[in-house]
């Protein structure tokens, strides 16, 4: 019997499933947020949140501890350098998880479970100083731009007018109707018609 004993197996062996707790921990950490069902991720957060509580002391003996669990140097790396001064102040609940519905083959409940302090959607005071900083877009600048060059180029054309100027603009208004009757003249040739062998015996 096992009553009162509620610890989610997830389908597996002891040795299996704390390989893929330290995985799934490692790939969180390195990646800041990663996507699995549920249930994974509920066994996951129980598995992450004290190991990073761990990191906010840093010393040789919680380093070998944390490797223990993730068995992975990079994993660790990250953990103590990058997240650990970023979740200095906060006191628990490092990490979240937001439902993204049902798997297609097997109807799982799918979600992303990520690093509360590293979602910028979420952070305050982030959003706005990263908004004012870039420019809005492409598109608002380019009209702006041509909008100033066809001004320049009336500005040029209004002011720098001379007699030579205008007297080269007639000659070439007058002998654009010139092309006129040689169109006239191929449209009114006749057309030959193009010989093929449809037909002809062989």
């Amino acid at each position: 019997m096992r009553h009162n004993k509620n610890f989610n197996h997830l389908g597996r062996k002891a040795g299996h499933r704390k390989a893929l707790m330290s995985n799934m921990a490692s790939s969180l950490i390195l990646h800041k947020r990663i996507e699995t069902t549920l249930a994974k991720a509920k066994a996951l957060r129980q598995f992450v949140e004290p190991l990073v509580t761990k990191s906010k002391e840093d010393t040789t003996h919680s380093r070998r501890i944390v490797f223990s669990y993730l068995k992975q140097k990079e994993a660790v790396t990250e953990l103590f350098r990058t997240i650990a001064p970023k979740i200095a102040e906060r006191p628990g609940g490092y990490t979240r998880i937001l439902k993204t519905g049902f798997r297609l083959g097997d109807a799982a409940d799918m979600c992303i479970i990520e690093l509360v302090d590293f979602n910028e959607a979420y952070t305050f005071g982030k959003v706005a100083d990263t908004a004012e900083a870039k420019p809005k877009t492409r598109r608002s600048r380019k009209p702006a731009a041509r909008k100033t060059d066809a001004v320049e180029d009336a500005t040029v054309v209004e002011g720098d007018q001379s007699a030579p100027a205008k007297a080269a603009k007639k000659p070439a208004a007058k002998a654009a109707p010139a092309a006129k009757p040689a169109r006239a003249a191929k449209a009114a040739a006749p057309k030959v018609a193009k010989k093929t062998n449809v037909g002809k015996k062989m």
